[in-house]
């Protein structure tokens, strides 16, 4: 249970990311309402998988999904450019993740 709850702080994450950039500085009211409610929930998803989990291991999970996310979500709306370098590296990252859960 505490690697569900882990990826899905790890989303919530990339969510928050976004709209604090969104934000404009915390003066464009929804996307910090989206930020505040994320990041709370995405804190206390992190903390609960914390419980059982090693904290280095859940956290740099949580750090590794959730920056390959906000990448991909800054592609997908064209703020950012996922060349070929850029997405072997994103991937090299996801691989690393995926190598941490194989060894904990």
């Amino acid at each position: 249970m505490a690697w569900i709850v882990l990826i899905a702080s790890a989303v919530l994450e990339a969510v928050w990311a976004t709209a604090l950039g969104m934000s404009q500085g915390f003066r464009r009211l929804a996307p910090t309402a989206v930020f505040a409610v994320a990041m709370t929930l995405s804190m206390a998803g992190l903390a609960y998988a914390m419980t059982s989990l090693p904290t280095g291991t859940a956290y740099a999970v949580w750090v590794g999904i959730g920056a390959v996310l906000t990448v991909v979500i800054a592609a997908v709306r064209g703020q950012e450019k996922l060349t070929p370098l850029r997405a072997a590296l994103l991937a090299g990252l996801i691989g690393c993740v995926v190598g941490l859960k194989a060894v904990s």
